[in-house]
């Protein structure tokens, strides 16, 4: 999508007091219910600042701008409201572009809002001038560079109805400095009215029609379910139970499909279950609910499940057929498509299916290696989530900690677990953890990271401690980037080239620097005591975990194999 500018003149607009851009974008905020905004300030935003100042807004000054973006995708995420972050321009604005490719692989509703220098001084390589409004186009929704001030409140108005509705994802508003400090007349904006789109689509009634048969006659069906599912937690249980239908949950879907369930498949693809890989390819039925069929599940698309027929249902059309060829195709709002399946299935019970999936499960099951010395990875994660029992918010970083997160946790309900899906990056766990807990009060969050990743974003430890957010902190410390040294390991002869560090601090005593309690664990009889004292405790808290260092995710399929190319020890 490419921006429009029109004049947006309102004739009741002169009766009322003049105000300032800044002073208008900070009551529409209000107005809009966003009292919470991440951000960090700099010259070319110093405007809106001074205008949010006693505004009653509750801004987080976060230590970097990445770890804001990221901060207001936690909390997006948890809360399912839209997430706002201000930065500057120049590198304040570059600084927020993993966020925003971030936010936009996994559909997340993003709103950024950058200074930039005077709109009489863009194109000039004035100082800290950057030009976010090109260099975002492929990473966000929508994006704006505004040069009129007449425009701003409907831009703000569009910005945060995109952001939010049809397949959401992140949405940059450029504010060059002159139109922060331009009067205008404050109104309310008019309701977004933008062509072509509709971001509620309403399914073909013969498309959802000919699923509804596809369900009917199919023995081994399998629903495979996207992030987009988010806010059809209900429609799914009672489709997937009334018709006995196994569900087969990605990493951004977790917990929308209660974990818990007996038709739960978990986690299929590289890293996911056998059971879960094994009923996708002997079933002869997927159908794909809000999901990308990207290629950490789908690797070779041309073996992936050989009996089935494939349906795929959307609300962004550009995803059917993008990287599997589909045999049914439903192009419209899921929760409409559900609604409108649940009317026209009747009920069916589907035992030999049932009993098979059973038998797979008790086959292959999920199960922590036993083993002395250092403490397993995924004992600690187990702990968590025996611990937690499903009412806390997990947060993860990326890497191995973040598959056994996703094989391990047990997750019954949605928004309760945040991970870089698409994006996969570095660095999201610390300030997305701190977002999701200041979503709402009464949650606990608990992060599990690694060393590699929280020392991309370890500064916001300074921005937990000055706002006091209870985010419970578990490193999964092996001294290497986990997830690259296994591949090396199976791909490169182990020859682990840069993988390893050959330094680490002591986290606990990092974090103790910032003023958070610290504690470092070795034994593994002391382990599930360690995790219980830090959830039990009031505030923030870290524990530095030493665990195996050569231990390696698995089950796994290594990249662009079919559904049943098991790879390393457990094959």
């Amino acid at each position: 999508m490419t921006m429009t500018t029109s004049k947006h003149a309102s004739p009741a607009a002169s009766s009322k007091a003049a105000v300032t851009g800044s002073e208008a974008i900070v009551k529409f905020l209000k107005d809009s219910g966003a009292d919470l905004v991440f951000g960090y300030p700099g010259g070319a935003i110093i405007p809106f600042y001074d205008a949010l100042y006693g505004s009653g807004i509750r801004h987080i000054l976060c230590r970097h701008e990445q770890g804001a973006a990221l901060a207001a995708d936690g909390f997006a995420r948890a809360s399912g409201k839209t997430g706002v972050v201000i930065a500057t321009s120049g590198p304040g604005a570059t600084n927020l572009v993993t966020g925003l490719a971030n936010a936009h692989m996994d559909s997340v509703p993003l709103v950024a809002i950058t200074g930039q220098v005077a709109t009489t001084s863009i194109g000039t390589d004035s100082f800290q001038e950057a030009d976010i409004y090109g260099i975002t186009i492929p990473i966000t929704k929508y994006n704006y560079l505004v040069k009129d001030p007449a425009d701003l409140l409907d831009v703000l108005s569009e910005a945060f109805h995109l952001a939010s509705s049809g397949r959401p994802g992140p949405v940059l508003i450029d504010l060059p400095k002159d139109i922060q400090t331009a009067a205008i007349h404050y109104r309310v904006p008019r309701p977004p009215a933008i062509p072509g789109y509709d971001p509620r689509p309403a399914p073909d009634p013969q498309d959802v029609a000919a699923l509804a048969e596809a369900l009917a006659l199919s023995l081994r069906p399998v629903f495979y379910v996207g992030g987009g599912a988010a806010g059809c937690d209900k429609e799914l249980i009672k489709l997937a139970e009334g018709s006995d239908v196994a569900v087969a949950t990605t990493l951004l879907a977790k917990g929308i499909f209660p974990d818990s369930h007996e038709l739960s498949l978990g986690l299929p693809g590289m890293h996911g279950s056998k059971y879960s890989n094994l009923a996708i390819n002997e079933s002869d039925l997927i159908v794909g609910l809000g999901v990308r069929f990207d290629d950490r599940v789908v690797g070779d698309v041309r073996g992936f499940a050989p009996l089935a027929r494939v349906a795929h249902v959307d609300v962004d059309q550009a995803e059917i057929g993008k990287r599997l060829s589909v045999d049914l195709a439903v192009h419209g709002d899921l929760k409409l498509a559900l609604d409108l399946l649940i009317k026209k299935l009747k009920p069916r019970r589907r035992p030999e299916w049932h009993g098979r999936i059973q038998e797979l499960k008790a086959r292959h099951p999920l199960t922590v290696p036993s083993g002395r010395g250092a403490i397993k990875p995924q004992a600690a994660v187990k702990a968590v989530s025996d611990l937690t029992r499903g009412k806390a918010v997990i947060v993860t970083d990326v890497g191995q900690h973040q598959m056994w997160a996703a094989q391990f946790i047990e997750s019954n309900r949605p928004r309760r677990f945040l991970s870089s899906g698409g994006l996969g990056a570095m660095g999201y766990g610390l300030p997305a953890a701190m977002g999701a807990a200041l979503s709402g009060p009464g949650v606990p969050v608990v992060l599990i990271t690694g060393d590699g990743g929280i020392q991309m974003n370890i500064q916001e430890l300074a921005t937990i401690r000055e706002n006091d957010i209870p985010v419970k902190i578990i490193v999964s410390n092996n001294s290497c980037l986990g997830m690259v040294r296994q591949w090396q390991q199976f791909f490169c002869g182990k020859r682990y080239s840069e993988t390893v560090f050959r330094y680490n601090p002591d986290f606990s005593r990092l974090a103790q620097a910032y003023g958070i309690p610290g504690k470092r664990v070795e034994d593994p009889d002391l382990l599930v005591k360690a995790i219980s004292d830090l959830l039990e405790a009031p505030g923030p808290g870290l524990l530095d975990i030493q665990v195996e260092k050569e231990e390696n995710v698995l089950p796994m399929i290594p990249a662009g194999k079919g559904q049943t190319d098991f790879f390393g020890e457990e094959a």
